[in-house]
């Protein structure tokens, strides 16, 4: 029987030499891949006790949308700057090669919403920090933080340390 990291597609020295790109587009694309993926993050929320769920353009999206759908919670899309149409909350944080901002939209949480947030991948863990802030200033309250991929070499988890912090896949290097 196949374990979700036999779906995950690593490519040596992208975008750049020395990094092993894990590339989670190979889980979406295979119906078997996609289904063990979306069935571990609802495991790992099994006992969670919470209201919304917060996700991250983009492939946060595609791995909230799901959860939310199946377990009855609403979900809340933090988006890359000017994409909301409405009155927004905004938190820049830093890139490896700079800076970018996420926005959500001021009436998305209301205060003591008991929130999951849910993405693709932990690296060094400051677009989930981004994205807590936004919550936190919103009166919200993080419960559980999962992700489908973490590289452990980037120390995200420690980053993010106070939260519950939780992944399917974890890579030993970056």
């Amino acid at each position: 029987m196949k374990k979700l990291e036999d779906y995950v597609t690593t490519i040596p020295d992208f975008p750049k030499k020395g990094i092993m790109f894990r590339d989670v587009t190979t889980i979406i694309q295979d119906k078997d891949g996609f289904r063990m993926a979306i069935d571990g993050l609802s495991n790992l929320l099994k006992g969670v006790d919470y209201d919304l769920i917060a996700a991250s353009e983009s492939r946060g999206f595609i791995f909230g949308s799901p959860i939310a759908y199946r377990e009855d919670k609403g979900l809340i899309l933090f988006r890359k700057k000017g994409k909301l149409p409405r009155e927004v909350y905004s938190q820049e944080y830093d890139l490896e090669y700079g800076t970018a901002t996420l926005e959500v939209h001021v009436d998305s949480i209301k205060p003591g919403d008991r929130v999951v947030i849910v993405d693709d991948l932990i690296a060094t863990g400051g677009t989930t920090e981004a994205i807590i802030k936004l919550i936190e200033r919103m009166g919200g309250i993080v419960v559980k933080v999962v992700f489908v991929m973490e590289l452990m070499g980037l120390k995200g988890r420690e980053y993010l340390s106070g939260y519950d912090v939780d992944s399917l896949i974890q890579y030993e290097g970056i």
